[in-house]
Parts: C-alpha cells; structure tokens; sequence
C-alpha cells in the first residue's frame, strides 16, 4: 500500500503525518510506503518547519531527514491513498485530478468534514497537531490493515 500526505507547503502538517505514519508503519512490520507532499511549491527540498521537527522529536519521531515536494499529477498514479490536510487542499488536488478513479483516491485526513488546523501562524498549534495526527495516523493503520 502506498499513502500520501499533503498539506499547503509540505513543512508543517503533511511532514509530520508522514514521518508519525512511517514509523508507526514500520512498528507494525506492514511493507507500506509512506510520503507526502504540497499543493503550494514555495518549499521544494527544503526540511521540515523547524517547529514540525522539534515537536515531533519531543514525542520520539525524527522527520529531520524528510524534504518537501510538490504535489504533482504522476502522485495519482504512485499511490492508493491521498491524504489532505484541510478542504482547500482537498479542492487543489481534485482539481488535478483526471477522472474519477484518481478523485476516489483522494480524502481528508481526518473525515470528511474534519480538517487540520495549520500550525505554521502560531507555534501553540504545534503539539495540539501533532498529538491530532499521531491518533488518526493509530486509527488510519487499523482502517487500512
């Protein structure tokens, strides 16, 4: 199974979905592949938002390595499950999406009503959205198990 987390820049919500996902992933022994990725490409090969880092390895996860991408249209044909962080995201990547195969791919994170605050305004967000994502990434490895 291949996941892919996006969020706006691929610096604060989707590095830290993946990074929680992959480790949780490879804690199961389960051969999936998880990566993420930005609808924006403000960000491209840059590290994770340093606040994203640091929160995550206050709760034993290193993202330090991860680089931000740009979403793309090949994503939809690489992976079976795209994440997105929030309703706008949602609408930029179906936007690209070319027919309803790849738009059935494509979810929010959280539920179909459920979004994940941005953290990157207010450095408070980070460990609230952190521990929001970490539970759902828990929840989201039984869904697809």
């Amino acid at each position: 199974m291949k996941i892919l987390m996006v969020c706006l820049g691929n610096i604060c919500r989707s590095p830290l979905a993946e990074g929680i996902m992959r480790h949780l992933v490879n804690n199961e022994k389960l051969n999936w592949e998880i990566a993420s990725a930005g609808t924006g490409d403000w960000h491209i090969n840059k590290p994770a938002d340093h606040r994203s880092i640091s929160v995550a390895r206050n709760f034993g996860y290193d993202i330090s390595k991860q680089r931000a991408r740009h979403f793309n249209t090949n994503m939809f044909e690489l992976y079976d499950h795209i994440l997105v962080m929030d309703k706008n995201n949602l609408k930029d990547v179906l936007s690209m999406a070319a027919d309803d195969e790849q738009r059935n791919k494509v979810r929010l994170f959280l539920s179909d009503e459920m979004e994940v605050t941005d953290p990157y305004f207010d450095d408070r967000l980070f460990e609230p959205v952190f521990l929001e994502i970490e539970e759902r990434c828990k929840q989201l490895i039984e869904d697809f198990k």
